[in-house]
């Protein structure tokens, strides 16, 4: 399986464009996938020079229903007219996040692009393809990140803060091992761990994904006592972590520091071959 890393906040070389929002092209023995798609067309523009070709995609996968995250999505429907695209049915729904002052920046999905035929609303637990599939419904028995605070979502007219139900993660199984990806984990890394081992009775080999660690606005992250907490309960589940984005590279050195090769951070420009 190769994973090579089209927009992340930070890039390997000035040769590739950085911008805050994630977009992961994933290559399995059968199927190309693409898990978000930044926050703008720099996916695109990122893969010709990682040499993958956006029209030969099967699939993409949009993690939740936020701009750094699906951004890019009219642009790669222009690239791409025969891929199935994945959202949660509340992925297009009104989402904001709370400036400092007190203003409402809409954060959302371009309305317009849930007719396009090529989407497809997911479930619960999805099943996209064999080995491939999407959960949601996370069950959130630890605390959430501290960062979700001030991102709402419009409910009947109203503004409250958000559930994350629009919140989706993607598995990939292939021969004998098992790749779960996250976009931000909002409902927190450790409850999307815990949901996976509920529906799979294991966790996943390997982990992909932002953990939503730190504030995109500033250098505030979660405390130094909660990330050392963290990174007790990723050693213990034994899987290997690859973390980018919303973790923030202060949180990324602190996990680093515990968990040593256990954990790796991914920027534009990368590739991974597991």
């Amino acid at each position: 399986m190769i994973i090579k890393t089209l927009v992340e906040n930070t890039a390997i070389a000035e040769d590739f464009g950085s911008e805050h929002g994630l977009s992961l092209y994933i290559e399995t023995k059968t199927h190309k996938l693409l898990f978000d798609v930044g926050a703008s067309g720099l996916f695109w523009q990122n893969a010709a020079k990682l040499n993958v070709d956006i029209a030969e995609v099967d699939f993409l996968i949009i993690s939740h229903g936020h701009y750094d995250h699906g951004g890019g999505l009219r642009e790669f429907l222009r690239e791409n007219t025969k891929a199935k695209v994945f959202l949660h049915p509340l992925a297009f729904e009104k989402h904001y996040a709370l400036c400092s002052d007190n203003e409402l920046a809409w954060i959302g999905l371009e309305d317009d692009l849930k007719e396009n035929g090529q989407i497809v609303l997911t479930s619960d637990q999805f099943l996209i393809t064999e080995g491939i599939w999407v959960f949601s419904n996370t069950i959130r028995s630890e605390p959430l990140p501290v960062f979700n605070k001030g991102l709402l979502r419009e409910e009947n007219g109203q503004t409250t803060e958000d559930t994350f139900a629009h919140e989706q993660n993607l598995v990939i199984e292939e021969e004998s091992k098992t790749l779960l990806v996250t976009g931000c984990a909002h409902n927190g890394i450790a409850n999307i761990l815990e949901q996976f081992h509920k529906l799979k009775g294991h966790m996943p080999d390997y982990v992909i994904g932002g953990f939503h660690l730190s504030s995109p606005s500033s250098d505030d992250h979660e405390s130094f006592v909660r990330l050392d907490k963290l990174s007790q309960y990723l050693m213990d589940t034994k899987a290997s972590y690859y973390t980018c984005h919303c973790t923030g590279r202060k949180p990324y050195e602190r996990l680093r520091a515990r968990m040593g090769e256990s954990i790796n951070y991914l920027s534009a420009g990368s590739t991974l071959t597991i």
